[in-house]
C-alpha cells in the first residue's frame, strides 16, 4: 500500500481524534452542569463551537484530497465516507450541547422542576450514547454500537415522560410557563444529541459490516 496515502489515512484519524476530545468535553459539561445546577463552564462550552467546526472543515477537506488523490475502495473508501458523516453529526452534538447548556442558565432559579422531571436521566443516557457511540468508531466495536441503537427507545420515552410532567406544571401554574417552555426545548435538544449518537452508530455499522441499518434496528428495538 502507498505509503502516502497510509500517512494521509492516519493524518484524517488524528483530525477525527482530535475533534472527538472537543465534542465528548462539550456533553461531559452540559450534562455535569444539569447534574449539579453549576452552569460556570458554559462559556467554555461555546467556545469550544468554533473549534469543533474547524475540526469539521479540516476533516473534510482531508477526506476530499484523499478521495481524489488515491481513489480509495472497500474498507478504505467505507472508511473516508465514514468519517464525512460521522463528523456532521458530532458537529451537530456539539451545537446541541451549547444549546443545552443555554437552557440549564435560562432555567437555573427553578432547579426543583428540574429535579422534579426526568431531564436529568434523559441526558445522562444521551450522554453516554454520545461517549460510547464515539468509542464503538475509534476500536470499531460492533456490539457497542448495537447497543447505543438499543439505548434511543429509553431517550424517547423518558422525552414523553418529561414533556407530560412540564405540560402539567404548565398548566397547574402559569408561573412557572416560561420555565417549563425552556425545558421542553431542552428535552428536545437531548432527544436529538440521542440521535445524532444513534447515527454514529449505524455508521459504525456501516464502516465495520458494509451494512447500511439506518431505521432498521431502531424499528426492530421499538
Amino acid at each position: 500500500m502507498d505509503r502516502h496515502f497510509i500517512q494521509e489515512i492516519d493524518d484524517l484519524k488524528k483530525l477525527i481524534l482530535k475533534m472527538v476530545s472537543v465534542v465528548d468535553e462539550q456533553v461531559e459539561i452540559s450534562y455535569n452542569s444539569i447534574l449539579t445546577g453549576n452552569v460556570e463552564n458554559w462559556k467554555s462550552v461555546k467556545s469550544k463551537d468554533d473549534e469543533v467546526d474547524t475540526f469539521d472543515n479540516e476533516i473534510k477537506e482531508q477526506s476530499k484530497k484523499i478521495l481524489a488523490l488515491y481513489q480509495p475502495v472497500a474498507s478504505d473508501l467505507r472508511f473516508v465516507f465514514t468519517a464525512i458523516m460521522i463528523t456532521s453529526q458530532l458537529e451537530r452534538c456539539g451545537d446541541l450541547a451549547v444549546n443545552i447548556m443555554q437552557r440549564i442558565r435560562r432555567t437555573g432559579e427553578s432547579r426543583n422542576v428540574i429535579l422534579d422531571s426526568d431531564l436529568i436521566e434523559m441526558l445522562k443516557i444521551a450522554r453516554f450514547m454520545v461517549k460510547d457511540a464515539i468509542d464503538s468508531f475509534i476500536h470499531e466495536d460492533f456490539a457497542l454500537a448495537k447497543s447505543v441503537i438499543s439505548r434511543d427507545t429509553e431517550v424517547d420515552r423518558l422525552n414523553k415522560v418529561s414533556f407530560d410532567y412540564l405540560v402539567g406544571k404548565m398548566e397547574a401554574d402559569s408561573s412557572v410557563v416560561r420555565t417549563g417552555s425552556d425545558l421542553l426545548i431542552m428535552a428536545k435538544h437531548i432527544e436529538r444529541l440521542a440521535d445524532h449518537a444513534t447515527n454514529i452508530a449505524e455508521d459504525v455499522i456501516f464502516l465495520i459490516n458494509d451494512e447500511i441499518v439506518s431505521h432498521t434496528l431502531r424499528k426492530k428495538s421499538v
